[in-house]
């Protein structure tokens, strides 16, 4: 099974990604953790130059740059891993280059869906959760972090974000089979367990089916 977390800047997906990824091992699950960009050598690199760098990069350049540590992770992480048979959990996958340089940045979303279907080899996750909460909410988690986590991405004017949260939204109700939707705003433990059940649920129809990864 694949699972990926989506959400704007400051929701808890890094923070969610890794509770499953507990759970799931204490359970008795095989379980892979990954984010993006990075999770290899040149994701690692990549993350850099996307997040930290002081280099100009354009919009296409940056959607690019962010399918290329993508396939590279995909191929050296996450497709082993569910050849294993395990559970891939990942902090961000090919949804978030939709909500930020599609919606956020403008690029024509047909466009960026065959790019991303080329570098992904047209591997979908079966559950994506997206933790949503508003957008000056977020900004401010992100801003009571240690300085070394706010990115550039984080420096972007509201209305940038507020797209990026709608794009999100859209995404989610054009796929429900695969979205689920979870206010971000609740305690960490209520939204770890209600994370948890959508997941056991997935599992449970997987096993019910015969099908799926897990």
């Amino acid at each position: 099974m694949f699972i990926t977390f989506e959400g704007p800047e400051g929701a808890g997906k890094t923070t969610h990604a890794a509770l499953l990824a507990q759970r799931l091992r204490a359970a008795g699950r095989s379980c892979v953790q990954v984010r993006e960009p990075g999770g290899t050598p040149l994701g690692d690199r990549i993350r850099v130059l996307l997040l930290q760098g002081d280099l100009a990069i354009g919009t296409r350049g940056e959607a690019l740059l962010y399918c290329a540590a993508r396939a590279q992770v995909i191929d050296e992480a996450i497709c082993p891993a569910l050849e294993r048979g395990e559970i891939v959990v990942a902090d961000r996958y090919a949804d978030s280059t939709l909500a930020y340089q599609g919606y956020g940045r403008g690029l024509d979303l047909a466009s960026l869906a065959q790019v991303l279907a080329f570098a992904t080899r047209g591997l979908a996750p079966d559950l994506t959760v997206l933790l949503d909460l508003p957008v000056a909410e977020g900004l401010e988690r992100k801003r009571r972090l240690p300085p070394e986590e706010w990115n550039r991405f984080e420096a972007e004017e509201l209305a940038y974000h507020q797209r990026v949260r709608e794009g999100y939204l859209a995404l989610a109700a054009a796929e429900p089979w695969r979205w689920v939707v979870l206010d971000a705003r609740q305690p960490v433990a209520a939204l770890a367990d209600a994370i948890w059940g959508c997941v056991e649920r997935c599992l449970q129809q997987a096993h019910g089916s015969g099908g799926g990864r897990a």
